[in-house]
């Protein structure tokens, strides 16, 4: 097929990847919008602005893509899927109405209240004092979330009131917050292919959220991953499909905006049972680097067939026995105030670990190499026999990348090797 990538990070990497190693005799004609330097190491890059649906869907026609997988929250949210598909062109991604359910969090806990998903207690808050009110009402630990798209840094878990306030008031000045009850347990990252009325599982991840070992440090996009989960409960995935995923997807069929695409779910397994904590409208980033290296099925037959509304004849999707291992390569002050334009050396030296494979995040590349652009750098990628064997093919490539003032956790995937 000839397929448009949408996006620029780490996670499109990881699909351009899968794409590109599923060894038909014909391979697909992939192109990214806009890549990134690791990116257009493999593919052709165009620089298209992936938010401006008209702009995407123009380019679609001119150049007769086939399907276009949309990979960032930002163009879903902006209705590009539903400009391309006016125009005949199959599109992985939800449109607009349905990206709400990672674009707004009150209207997911309206789905989910509707549907029946279970989930924590929610306050949504206008005001100050509304927030005041609410975390009197729920209780330490305090958990606040902006309300809108916050590029996964838009949550803060606490015990100082004071900071939670603090969050609370700076993303008030872009509208409402939610406060939500606090839920302990394992967290588990599952993805979720629709295509509007059936849904096919991938393989359960998991991921570390905050910056620094031990889970201390500031929320960030995601510093590492790893799969599958073997401490996962016995039937996880079918319940989950059955409280979850088709109540939510059939909710949303039911008020005229099918899900189409990649229902996120980000989980979390209490002594009560298992909670949503959170939906979001596409592929997760580090979990898909960890979850499509170990996929047998071929990707590209399971993003169009979600696409083009025939996932119901298709059987479950099949996982290597692998284990699979990411960790993030950062730059200093992330996520705060991460410095850029350092150069960035060793790839090669990492790329040729066995079992490694690296996706890139924010590169470019100058007449001297790679520089790094952005907070989250690029992922290192390590399968192996077991999460030992692939924990420590990942360390070892990373150990030989240097960027000044790079930063990684040293403990992710630690607890299952």
């Amino acid at each position: 097929m000839r397929i448009l990538v949408l996006g620029s990070g780490a996670r499109e990497h990881a699909i351009i990847t899968a794409l590109l190693s599923e060894g038909s005799a014909a391979p697909h004609e992939i192109t990214a919008a806009p890549g990134n330097a690791g990116i257009a190491a493999v593919v052709p890059t165009v620089a298209l602005d992936a938010t401006k649906g008209a702009v995407v869907a123009d380019y679609c026609v001119d150049n007769d893509i086939e399907l276009l997988i949309i990979g960032p929250e930002a163009p879903l949210v902006a209705g590009v899927a539903d400009a391309v598909r006016q125009r005949g062109i199959a599109v992985f991604g939800p449109g607009a109405a349905a990206a709400q359910l990672e674009g707004s969090k009150a209207f997911a806990k309206r789905i989910m209240d509707t549907a029946g998903v279970p989930t924590g207690r929610a306050v949504r808050a206008g005001t100050l004092a509304e927030v005041e009110a609410a975390l009197d009402e729920l209780g330490a630990p305090h958990v606040v979330k902006a309300d809108g798209l916050a590029a996964g840094k838009g949550v803060i878990v606490t015990d100082d009131r004071a900071a939670a306030l603090a969050h609370a008031e700076n993303y008030l000045q872009q509208g409402g917050v939610l406060v939500e009850e606090f839920l302990a347990g394992q967290e588990v990252s599952l993805f979720f292919v629709s295509d509007g009325h059936t849904v096919l599982p991938l393989s359960p991840a998991q991921d570390y959220k905050r910056a620094l070992d031990g889970d201390a440090g500031p929320n960030t996009g995601g510093m590492g991953a790893y799969s599958p989960l073997p401490w996962a409960p016995e039937g996880f995935v079918d319940e989950v499909i059955r409280t979850v995923a088709e109540p939510t997807v059939r909710q949303l069929d039911a008020e005229g905006t099918p899900f189409i695409g990649l229902l996120y779910c980000g989980l979390i397994v209490t002594e009560q049972g298992i909670r949503v904590i959170e939906f979001n409208a596409r592929f997760g980033d580090p979990e898909t680097q960890v979850v499509l290296p170990r996929l047998a099925t071929p990707l590209s037959e399971l993003l169009y067939a979600a696409a083009t509304g025939q996932l119901s004849g298709m059987p479950r999707p099949e996982f290597r026995d692998d284990a699979c291992v990411t960790v993030v390569l950062a730059s200093e002050g992330y996520p705060e105030s991460p410095q850029t334009g350092r150069p960035l050396t060793g790839i090669d030296a990492a790329e040729a670990v066995e079992g490694v494979h690296l996706c890139h995040a924010a590169t470019a590349r100058t007449d001297d190499g790679y520089v790094a652009t952005g907070g989250r750098v690029l992922s290192v990628v390590a399968t192996g026999a077991d999460f030992a064997q692939a924990r420590a093919r990942a360390y070892e490539a990373i150990g030989l990348l240097e960027l000044e003032g790079g930063q990684y956790r040293t403990d992710i995937a630690a607890r299952v090797a």
